[in-house]
């Protein structure tokens, strides 16, 4: 995210849109320098977790590159469409009564304005699994980059 909120205002912000249903925000597990910029940040490649709204047990990681210099040190700067995504059972998984077939469970702004990183929760009831798929969205000119996690829906522990 280009502009980031304090993180008390994240979490009150995140706490208070799970209550609403929409997308999780998510904390920064780290970053590391892919360029050294002289002056501005560097560009780098940042983690950050998030857990999914509406299924408890599940969380995610998405790595981003964030573009640095003098532009991405103001949040100027459009950080390329170049993410990966991993989710996993990390506790016991209770599915809603009515599971939507596909719902937004985390958006992050790559861009000042019109573009974002986006994570998509969608129930694949066959294989009795979740499928998240992460996307860039332009406003204009969409993109094609994308990265796919899924997590079967098992017992958990000795259950």
């Amino acid at each position: 995210m280009r502009y980031r909120l304090p993180t008390l205002c994240r979490l009150i912000l995140g706490g208070l849109l799970a209550c609403l249903g929409t997308s999780a925000f998510a904390e920064q597990v780290g970053c590391v320098t892919t360029e050294w910029k002289l002056i501005g940040s560097n560009h780098k490649v940042c983690v950050d977790s998030f857990s999914d709204p509406k299924i408890p047990g599940v969380t995610c990681h998405v790595s981003q590159a964030r573009t640095g210099g003098v532009s991405g040190s103001f949040g100027l700067a459009q950080d390329p469409s170049q993410f990966s995504l991993a989710c996993r059972q990390t506790g016991p998984i209770t599915l809603p009564a009515k599971l939507p077939k596909e719902a937004t469970v985390f958006a992050e702004d790559t861009s000042i304005l019109f573009k974002e990183t986006r994570v998509v929760r969608m129930w694949d009831a066959a294989n009795n699994t979740l499928v998240y798929l992460a996307i860039s969205r332009k406003l204009i000119d969409g993109a094609p980059a994308n990265s796919v996690s899924t997590v079967p829906v098992m017992p958990w522990g000795g259950r």
